[in-house]
């Protein structure tokens, strides 16, 4: 057709203007058959393409968050004595959010340096990882000195590396965790590739310790395991051994050689005092056993959303620990590259100032009283509400968490029929509790449990 065409269009240009329309009409006449044709054929290719299939077709709907779909579910609440007692944040008396005085004087200072925001190294901003260390273990610890340190996005970052960390060097690829444990240790350490396993912890009977069982279980695992340890104001049970068991563990896992993982984040939080919560990590330490820390600064300085945290792994000698702090860096870089800034120049600004260090200091144990003061609150107000059961166990146990010991059909009726909203295992965030909320969430209690 082509070829024909373009010698038809050399005798087209010659011939008379008569004769050229009649050319054109014939033309027009032997074409358009032709077109219609084509035009069906491209339209039954059009139908019969086959649709290109989704490449998440087959992604299945995940469960929601249990805590998220619970303050879901408190937002649509619209009864006005609703109370929500599942959020794992810090509130003042009136239920409000609460930024604590020294963080806003830090970080006026650091608006006012008028610093860059170029990218931190992959450890993060300088002198961070030092001073959180002697947070942990003591201004004047030797180990402090020995200890690989870097900046990390908050304590689920530090955890998400350490887990990486302890899979690709260590021994074991297993950890064993408390029964039960933060609800994200058993997904980060999973998602790293660990196998997680368990020891006996809470004692639902006595809503307290089972130290036997705890002992019982670490004496059965292999020699060299890792442990998972919640330094202090266990979560979600609050729930902690008492000195003299943190003796005893520490006596064990020097004999068997396990390795000790503490995960601290609540340092300063659940009892007011640095020392005294940090006192766990320091004993091993002194044992001559070299744990691994995480850290967060969510809780004792309130920095929930700028995420500020630290991973500490202790060594023996400077060689080892340029090399596990080598190690480090390689998992960080294609993990996350750097950590953000702000916060932790926040963190860094307040740990080495001494007079912002005092003033935090004394607003962290504020923060701790009040939670300790609703606590004893609560069983009073259980009391004048006419319950006779041993509620002892709320003010026996320390931090942000209580493990109230109710069912999880208990718990469905303080939701139901008393707005009060709570995780289906009888946790509850004493941090919600307040004075014009507690007598209420007693009533309800009482009532669910009588």
């Amino acid at each position: 057709l082509c070829h024909t065409h373009t010698h038809t269009a050399l005798a087209y240009s010659v011939i008379s203007p008569s004769t050229r329309r009649c050319y054109t009409l014939a033309m027009a006449a032997v074409l358009r058959p032709l077109g219609r044709q084509l035009g069906h054929q491209r339209q039954a290719v059009v139908s019969v393409a086959p649709r290109l299939m989704s490449h998440w077709a087959a992604v299945p709907e995940g469960p929601p968050d249990a805590i998220l779909g619970l303050t879901e579910a408190y937002n649509k609440d619209d009864h006005p004595d609703k109370v929500n007692l599942g959020v794992g944040a810090y509130r003042d008396d009136k239920g409000k959010p609460f930024v604590l005085p020294v963080i806003k004087a830090a970080e006026g200072r650091i608006v006012s340096a008028d610093l860059n925001k170029e990218y931190a190294g992959i450890t993060g901003v300088p002198d961070f990882g030092r001073l959180t260390a002697e947070l942990i273990f003591g201004q004047d610890s030797d180990v402090a000195a020995l200890t690989a340190s870097t900046q990390t996005i908050s304590g689920t970052g530090a955890l998400r590396v350490a887990a990486a960390f302890l899979e690709r060097f260590h021994s074991s690829k297993e950890i064993y965790v408390p029964t039960p444990t933060w609800g994200n240790h058993i997904p980060v350490f999973k998602d790293s590739g660990l196998e997680v396993k368990h020891y006996k912890y809470y004692d639902a009977e006595t809503c307290g310790l089972d130290f036997e069982g705890m002992v019982a279980d670490l004496k059965a695992i292999a020699d060299g395991s890792a442990v998972c340890l919640h330094a202090c104001a266990h979560n979600p049970t609050g729930v902690d051994p008492t000195p003299e068991q943190w003796a005893e563990l520490a006596d064990l896992f020097e004999s068997k050689n396990l390795f000790p993982f503490f995960d601290c984040a609540y340092q300063g939080f659940a009892s007011g005092d640095f020392d005294r919560d940090a006192q766990a990590i320091r004993l091993f330490v002194s044992k001559g056993l070299r744990p691994l820390v995480t850290q967060s600064f969510a809780k004792n300085m309130g920095l929930y959303g700028e995420r500020a945290g630290a991973l500490h792994v202790t060594c023996s000698s400077p060689e080892e620990t340029s090399a596990v702090l080598s190690q480090i860096k390689i998992l960080i870089r294609p993990m996350y590259s750097n950590p953000p800034v702000h916060g932790a120049r926040i963190v860094k600004e307040v740990l080495s100032d001494s007079q912002l260090r005092k003033e935090w200091e004394g607003q962290v144990k504020a923060m701790a009283d009040r939670i300790n003061s609703m606590r004893a609150a609560l069983v009073s107000e259980l009391e004048a509400a006419g319950s006779t059961k041993d509620w002892s166990h709320i003010t026996s146990q320390i931090g942000m968490f209580c493990y109230t010991g109710i069912s999880p059909e208990q718990v469905a009726r303080m939701i139901e029929e008393f707005h009060v909203y709570m995780t289906k295992d009888g946790r509850i965030s004493v941090a919600g509790l307040n004075s014009n909320n507690v007598a209420h969430v007693a009533k309800a209690l009482h009532a669910v449990s009588s």
